[in-house]
């Protein structure tokens, strides 16, 4: 092996290895900001589980609960008998149990009311 080769030798596994540790970073990066998307959901009140185009949202009741997902905000105004008052991307809306909404290009769904707290299930259209 001539010292060209193994300047090129050493200079490639420098090369591979840079690529590599570069690769492996962005993978850890998009896998935190996966994450980040699916579980990126938060509020005052509430607990959230989100996929891609959907999350359920279980609102506590008789306090100001309100959550950030999907990109909008989403909050518990009110309850009567078996319907709930929702604020949606700043719109209001009254879904009763079991029965869809449309706002602001969302579907929103009250699965269930209990004294404690109120299920909802918000997706993308």
């Amino acid at each position: 092996m001539t010292s060209i080769d193994a300047h090129r030798a050493a200079s490639t596994g420098r090369s591979f290895r840079h690529r590599a540790g570069a690769r492996i970073g962005a993978l850890i990066a998009a896998a935190a900001l996966g994450l980040a998307v699916l579980a990126g959901c938060g509020g005052d009140n509430s607990q959230t589980d989100c996929n891609l185009n959907s999350c359920t949202i279980t609102f506590d009741r008789g306090v100001d609960a309100s959550v950030s997902v999907l990109g909008i905000d989403a909050k518990l105004i009110s309850v009567q008998d078996s319907q709930a008052t929702l604020e949606v991307a700043g719109q209001q809306v009254t879904v009763p149990v079991g029965q869809d909404a449309q706002s602001e290009g969302f579907n929103i769904s009250v699965e269930e009311i209990t004294a404690d707290e109120v299920i909802v299930k918000i997706s993308a259209n």
